[in-house]
């Protein structure tokens, strides 16, 4: 049932990261700027829905969300890179090269969301 709700609040989450994505795109932004203004909103949408929902066992508060924002920073630098070896390097547009990215990190988010919130054996004990 967790790896349902983590796909499921992933899946929201990458649509809005895309949608920022394109749409900065085509505001002519350049795509390390999209990825910033998407990364303040999508970490703060991720984590209250993650903490909310997906994970039972989750943890709420500062300290939690401070471990998910750094989990999550992590894919600032990946994504910015990726892109750049997806549009500047193999030339696909941000429409195609996005979405490409985002896949490519799925299994990072998921085993980073666990440890930021605290999810599992770890969380009953605290």
């Amino acid at each position: 049932m967790v790896i349902g709700r983590f796909f499921a609040v992933g899946l929201a989450c990458a649509v809005l990261h895309n949608v920022i994505m394109i749409a900065g795109d085509r505001a002519g932004l350049h795509y390390a700027l999209s990825c910033l203004v998407s990364f303040a909103i999508v970490v703060a949408f991720g984590f209250w829905l993650h903490s909310g929902w997906t994970f039972s066992g989750a943890r709420r508060g500062t300290a939690p969300f401070a471990r998910y924002a750094l989990m999550a920073s992590a894919n600032l630098p990946l994504s910015v890179a990726g892109m750049f070896v997806f549009v500047d390097l193999a030339g696909f547009s941000v429409p195609i090269a996005s979405p490409l990215v985002t896949l490519l990190l799925a299994g990072f988010n998921f085993a980073g969301s666990r440890w930021a919130l605290h999810v599992g054996r770890a969380a009953r004990r605290t």
